[in-house]
């Protein structure tokens, strides 16, 4: 009886389906050093790091990461079939049969998102050498300063300062 008692209540859990386990959406959170970082996602999801976005389990997308000062990075996320998702349909499989089976393949629900938590690391974006800004600077102007020689013309050396 005692045996009995523990096979009906492993029986109840494998039972139960991964989309009443597990649900159809996934919480995956976001991260990026440093923080503060724009996030916009491939399914229009938009959020400021570090946050967490509610995904459809069965939904991959491309992460954008976008601060001042720094490089854009993209992480793909992708789903893979869970552990214990896996274990929720094969319940189902074998209580619930073809149906219970069908809604856990369509609804996502035995998947994971991967990576999950999506971490970056953004690299600073290259500013330009100084030296590349001043001839940038010195070429804007297309008139020679008031006191400015012309081009073309030499400056005669300053007379030699009196003897006394």
């Amino acid at each position: 009886m005692k045996y009995l008692g523990v096979a009906a209540a492993v029986a109840a859990a494998v039972s139960a389906c991964a989309t009443v386990t597990r649900g159809t959406t996934n919480k995956v959170q976001i991260f990026s050093e440093p923080p503060g970082a724009q996030v916009i996602t491939s399914l229009n999801h938009t959020c400021t790091t570090p946050c967490t976005l509610t995904l459809n389990r069965k939904d991959e997308i491309s992460v954008k990461f976008v601060l001042a000062g720094y490089k854009e990075a993209i992480v793909e996320v992708r789903t893979q079939l869970a552990g214990t998702g896996a274990l929720g349909v094969a319940g189902n499989a074998l209580v619930g049969g073809v149906i219970g089976v069908g809604v856990d393949v369509a609804t996502g629900s035995a998947l994971e998102h991967i990576p999950n938590p999506v971490q970056v690391t953004l690299e600073k974006a290259d500013l330009p050498s100084r030296s590349s800004s001043q001839r940038r600077l010195r070429g804007r102007s297309s008139e020679p300063a008031a006191d400015a020689a012309p081009a073309n013309e030499i400056t005669p050396p300053p007379p030699p300062a009196p003897k006394s």
